[in-house]
């Protein structure tokens, strides 16, 4: 059966359609916004895999090239792995839906969002977030609650709902908010110093949106009439649960309240491991009872220490920020270095600067485009106690640097004022709660440290929320515990004149108004807190850069001399470097940038690259070279290319008879340009030599008789003095 709906949001029409394609998967829904349309899917195992303890979901976002009518890059000439952007779409799609799930489903299941269509201008992603949620709301997996995302846009006449491509670029806000009929369930934002106010009146703009979009579905459920599966949820025997509380509250709670995180881990790892082997192995699901009641009391004592007794287990004020360390040029060779440690979050940020040359290539739906400010976060398993083996980023890692990445872009500098490649690394040494606040922190210490001209410094934080029915805590830089056992992370990055990015995931129902502004206002007095230690330590960058990184000087040429700075093949250009050691990069807007470390040598390029790209002046004496003779003159070369004619009535002060009487060829001789019409040019050597006897170039008068002879010859009407 094929049924299709569809709503206005804004100015768009949104449809989704189902029954028509994929119909073997549990669920199936065709999504669309103007030409863009996704195709998400929705499937789970039928049998629940034994033994786990958490939720087994995978969702896969993917976008096809041919959706934008483009062949992939590469040798393969096929999709390969993800790339950031499918990589951060994927976790935008699994943030929100995860804890909608029933406790104690634990069948292997499987979101996959395919871009099969993008006209450039309707983003896919807040398209496949709104399809996961009908895929899964359409079939037998038991997801009862439906939610929907919209994206919000701020310009000068004010918000704007599900902007396209090209309004986004003259936005100041980019937020994305995924909710359900009455409640928020993530939001995500980057903005260029948008104030609290401001963003709380965006996320609830875009959550009066997402109801549209959730009576849709509900629509499609009714006519569907999905028969869902049913989750068979083990009760811990309340006997046993009491047991387990009686046993484990005291010790536990003596665990949380060590106050260095690794020693507090494990011991609350040793009481979970002793308090299991001390119940009997038969019947097996006994010690599995024992598992579940012991991780509920931790829980409860968290969140009980904090609603109840109005305490952290460090004894910090819900508003407190744990003591903060900065140091700036931690690192002697990297072009800049900073080591951030905010508590037992620590976080080594390093920069390079690079030429154009170094900028990453992003060959996405959208078409290929450059960056040339990126940050990538590392999270090795020292930086907890762990041991693991090392492999490249994981989707984690990629979300957090991303995270850090947005909220510093809006403060580095254009190209035109500062034309370097940025890279910065953050590398996590140590980890109890927010490093990506961390490394933002760190970011911006470092970028200041390598000379970066900032237009303001960023630091952010990490709040979070313990909520039970009215009563509610707000916390300022969250632990791990806290994190782990709360009900909102919310995390704030900004400037002290506005917000950068934001992200918050929300794990519980009604969320105000109220504690939105609550929350946004104790996050603004954290970060200033935070800034003004950053100021002490480094308060503006450093005048110079590293002697360690390249100089980079940029010139303008003429669009029409590009061509001859490059030379047939590139055979100028090479010249040039190899003569300089200079890296050079040439665009196709006239802008050449020359880049060494040793000044003098990108100098001396300049003066070649200027050489190469002069024009003639009228009025202005350049050494020539006699290129060719002819009968009337000679053709002189005054810059490289340019060549311009010297007639033989300007080659001397007295009649001329043979040019090769004055002048031979290959000879130098000082000239100077009378005339430009275009690309002729007319030269004078006769007005040098007079200019070397200090004539001013005006002509000899003439005796009188001479006078009247001149005149006759003009056929001018003659006028005679009276005698």
């Amino acid at each position: 059966m094929n049924i299709r709906k569809e709503t206005s949001v804004g100015e768009h029409t949104i449809s989704i359609e189902t029954g028509k394609v994929a119909r073997q998967a549990d669920g199936s829904v065709l999504v669309r916004q103007g030409d863009t349309v996704v195709l998400v899917t929705a499937t789970a195992d039928r049998k629940a895999r034994e033994g786990l303890d958490f939720l087994p979901l995978t969702v896969d976002y993917r976008e096809n090239t041919y959706a934008a009518g483009k062949i992939p890059g590469g040798f393969f000439k096929r999709e390969g792995r993800p790339n950031e952007k499918e990589t951060l779409t994927s976790r935008m799609i699994d943030r929100p839906i995860r804890p909608l799930f029933p406790k104690g489903w634990r069948c292997e299941t499987q979101v996959v969002a395919l871009v099969l269509s993008a006209d450039l201008e309707n983003d896919p992603d807040i398209l496949a977030v709104t399809g996961a949620s009908t895929a899964l709301v359409l079939s037998d997996i038991p997801f009862e609650s439906p939610i929907a995302a919209v994206r919000v846009g701020l310009n000068d006449q004010g918000f704007l709902i599900n902007p396209t491509t090209s309004q986004l670029e003259t936005s100041r806000l980019d937020l994305v908010v995924v909710g359900g009929e009455t409640e928020l369930v993530m939001v995500e934002a980057g903005a260029s110093e948008v104030s609290e106010q401001e963003m709380v009146d965006a996320i609830l703009f875009g959550q009066s949106h997402i109801v549209k979009l959730v009576a849709l579905q509900n629509e499609l459920r009714r006519e569907v009439a999905p028969t869902k599966r049913t989750v068979t949820l083990v009760e811990i025997p309340g006997e046993l649960r009491r047991e387990v509380e009686e046993r484990i509250s005291s010790p536990l709670w003596e665990a949380m309240k060590l106050p260095v995180k690794i020693q507090s881990y494990r011991r609350v790892g040793e009481l979970e491991k002793e308090l299991i082997e001390s119940f009997p192995e038969d019947p097996p699901e006994t010690r599995s009872f024992v598992k579940s009641a012991f991780h509920e009391v931790h829980k409860k004592l968290a969140r009980t220490e904090i609603l109840e007794k109005a305490k952290r287990f460090d004894d910090r004020a819900f508003d407190q920020i744990r003591p903060i360390r900065c140091e700036v040029g931690f690192l002697p060779r990297t072009h800049g270095s900073s080591l951030f440690t905010r508590g037992e979050t620590q976080a080594l940020v390093t920069t390079t600067l690079g030429t154009s040359e170094d900028a990453q290539t992003l060959d996405w739906l959208e078409g290929e485009s450059e960056r040339r400010f990126m940050l990538h976060y590392n999270f090795p398993p020292f930086s907890v106690g762990e041991v693991k083996f090392l492999r490249g980023p994981g989707r984690r890692e990629i979300g957090h640097g991303a995270l850090a990445e947005r909220a510093l872009r809006p403060m580095i500098p254009a190209d035109e004022q500062f034309p370097y490649t940025i890279r910065l690394v953050s590398d996590i040494l140590e980890s109890n709660g927010s490093s990506s606040m961390a490394s933002i922190c760190g970011g911006s210490l470092s970028l200041m440290d390598a000379g970066v001209p900032m237009k303001s410094a960023v630091a952010g934080i990490a709040m979070g929320l313990v909520k039970e029915g009215d009563h509610y805590v707000i916390l300022s830089d969250i632990a791990g515990s806290e994190d782990h056992y709360g009900d909102m992370d919310f995390k704030v990055a900004g400037t002290r004149h506005g917000i950068t990015a934001l992200q918050m995931d929300i794990k519980v129902k009604g969320l105000s108004r109220q504690i939105l502004q609550e929350a946004l206002a104790q996050a603004h007095r954290g970060r200033l807190h935070i800034l003004g230690i950053m100021d002490s330590t480094l308060s503006e960058h450093r005048s110079n850069i590293s002697s360690y990184a390249p100089r980079i000087f940029s010139i303008r040429i003429p669009k029409d001399k590009i061509r001859e700075v490059i030379g047939p093949g590139g055979k100028m250009i090479r010249s040039i470097i190899e003569r300089t050691g200079c890296k050079i990069d040439v665009d196709d807007s006239g802008k050449v940038d020359i880049a060494s470390i040793d000044e003098a040598s990108a100098l001396k390029a300049i003066e070649i690259i200027k050489e190469i790209t002069a024009e003639a002046e009228i009025g202005k004496t350049y050494l020539g070279k006699v290129i060719r003779i002819v009968a009337f003159g000679a053709f002189v070369e005054i810059l490289p290319g340019i060549e311009g004619l010297l007639h033989i009535s300007e080659i001397a002060e007295h009649r001329v008879k043979e040019v090769t009487d004055e002048i031979q060829e290959g000879e130098e001789i000082l000239v100077k340009v009378i005339e430009v019409d275009g690309d002729r040019i007319r030269l004078s050597r006769k007005a040098v030599l007079r200019e070397k006897r200090g004539d001013t170039g005006a002509p000899e008068p003439l005796p009188p008789r001479q006078e009247e002879r001149s005149r006759a010859g003009s056929g001018r009407p003659q006028h005679r003095r009276p005698r």
